[in-house]
C-alpha cells in the first residue's frame, strides 16, 4: 500500500514536472515571436531615424552599421517587457481558447502549475532585461555618443537641417538653406541671464570644423546684424553689426551633457555613487539629484516590469481567452503596453519638472499593474 502511494505521488510530480516545462515551451516561444516582432519595430524606426539625420549628409555606411550596432542593446531593453505581455497573452489565450486549461482544471491541476512557470519565465526575462539595461546599454550610449561626436566633427552641417528651428541649451537657431558648407538665413534667439534678449542674424553663414575641446561647430556669420533688447524695455534696444561674426555650438548643447558622463552612461552602481555624491557635495542640488534618481529607478522599474507583466497576464489570459485568446491577447496586449509606456514618459516629464520622488514615479506603473493582476488571480481562484 505504501509503495502504491510513493508511486501514485511520484507520478503526480512527474506528471506537473512535465506540464510545467510545456507551459514555459510555449510562454517562451511566443515570447520570443513576440520580441522580435517589436524588435524589428523600434530597429525599423531607429534606421528612419538615423536616416533622417545621418544618411541624408552622405555619412559613410560603415559608421552608419556602426551607430545601428551600439542602438541593439537598447532596442533590447525596450523590447522585452513588452514581448513578456504580448507573448504570455497570446500563449495562454491560445491555450484558453483550445481548451487546454479547462483539461488541466478537469484533470484535478490548480491554477499554480500555471503560474509557477509565468512567474519563472518573469523572472528570467527580467533579469535578462536587466543585463541588457544596466550594462550594455551604458556601454552602447557611450560608443554611440562618441561616433556621433566624431562624425559631426567630421561634418558639422549633419546638425543642421533646412528649414527648421534648433534649440541649443537656451538658444534658438532659425536655420533657412543648408547647401554643404553653408547656410542662409541664419537667426539666433539668445536669452540672456540679465533679462536681456539677444537676436543675431545673416543672410550666409560658413559652417566650419573646430578644433577647440568641447566644441562641435564654428558659424560664421557674413554681415551679422545684432540686436540686444531690454524685455522690460522693449522700446530701448542696441543694434550692432559686423562684417564677421563666429558663434560656437559647444559639445553639450548637441549631446545634452554637461560635462562628465551623462545618467544614461552610467550603471546602477555608478548612478548610486554618483547620487551618493552628491548628497554629501551638494545636498542643494535637489533638481539634478532627482535626475540622477530618476534614472536609477528606470534601470530596475522597466526591465523588471516583465514581472508584473507576467502576473496580470496570467489571469487577463484566462478571461480574455474564452472567444479568441491569440487575437484579443494581442490587442489588448498592445493597449496595455501603450499605456504603459506613456505613464513611464510622463512619469520621468513630472519627475524632472516637479521634483517628485523617483521612486514612485518609475515604479507606480509596475505596482499598479501587479495589484490589478493579483485581484483579478485572486477572483478566478475564488469560482
Amino acid at each position: 500500500m505504501f509503495k502504491k502511494n510513493k508511486n501514485a505521488v511520484f507520478s503526480l510530480r512527474m506528471r506537473s514536472h512535465v506540464l510545467e516545462r510545456y507551459i514555459a515551451h510555449e510562454l517562451l516561444l511566443y515570447f520570443c515571436i513576440s520580441f522580435l516582432f517589436l524588435f524589428v519595430i523600434f530597429f525599423v524606426n531607429q534606421i528612419l531615424l538615423l536616416a533622417e539625420r545621418v544618411l541624408q549628409k552622405h555619412v559613410d555606411v560603415f559608421s552608419v552599421l556602426r551607430l545601428i550596432w551600439y542602438c541593439l542593446p537598447a532596442l533590447a531593453a525596450q523590447s522585452s517587457p513588452f514581448a513578456t505581455l504580448l507573448g504570455f497573452l497570446m500563449s495562454l489565450g491560445r491555450m484558453v481558447t483550445d481548451n487546454e486549461i479547462m483539461i488541466l482544471r478537469a484533470g484535478g491541476q490548480k491554477y499554480s502549475i500555471v503560474l509557477k512557470p509565468v512567474l519563472g519565465m518573469g523572472i528570467l526575462i527580467s533579469l535578462f532585461s536587466f543585463i541588457m539595461n544596466d550594462y550594455f546599454l551604458p556601454l552602447g550610449t557611450i560608443k554611440y555618443n562618441r561616433l556621433f561626436r566624431q562624425i559631426i566633427q567630421s561634418n558639422p552641417a549633419i546638425e543642421l537641417e533646412s528649414q527648421s528651428i534648433k534649440y541649443l541649451n537656451g538658444s534658438t537657431l532659425v536655420i533657412g538653406e543648408v547647401d554643404n558648407e553653408t547656410v542662409s538665413d541664419l537667426v539666433v534667439i539668445d536669452a540672456q541671464s540679465d533679462d536681456t534678449q539677444r537676436i543675431i542674424c545673416a543672410s550666409e553663414s560658413s559652417i566650419q570644423k573646430s578644433m577647440q575641446e568641447g566644441v562641435l561647430m564654428q558659424l560664421n556669420m557674413s554681415d551679422a546684424l545684432v540686436f540686444i533688447i531690454n524685455r522690460k524695455q522693449v522700446d530701448n534696444f542696441d543694434f550692432l553689426s559686423s562684417q564677421l561674426l563666429t558663434l560656437n555650438v559647444f559639445e553639450s548643447s548637441i549631446l545634452n551633457v554637461e560635462g562628465g558622463t551623462a545618467p544614461r552612461e552610467m550603471t546602477s552602481y555608478d548612478l548610486y555613487k554618483k547620487i551618493k555624491n552628491l548628497r554629501i557635495k551638494s545636498p542643494s542640488s535637489k533638481a539634478v539629484i532627482n535626475s540622477y534618481n530618476l534614472e536609477l529607478n528606470k534601470k530596475f522599474s522597466i526591465p523588471f516590469a516583465s514581472i508584473f507583466f507576467a502576473i496580470l497576464a496570467l489571469p487577463l489570459s484566462l478571461i480574455l481567452g474564452t472567444k479568441d485568446g491569440q487575437t484579443l491577447g494581442l490587442i489588448f496586449g498592445v493597449i496595455i503596453s501603450v499605456l504603459y509606456w506613456a505613464c513611464t514618459i510622463m512619469g520621468q516629464i513630472f519627475g524632472l519638472r516637479s521634483g517628485l520622488n523617483g521612486f514612485w514615479m518609475m515604479w507606480t506603473p509596475n505596482f499598479v499593474i501587479g495589484l490589478l493582476g493579483i485581484l483579478l488571480y485572486l477572483k478566478l481562484k475564488t469560482k
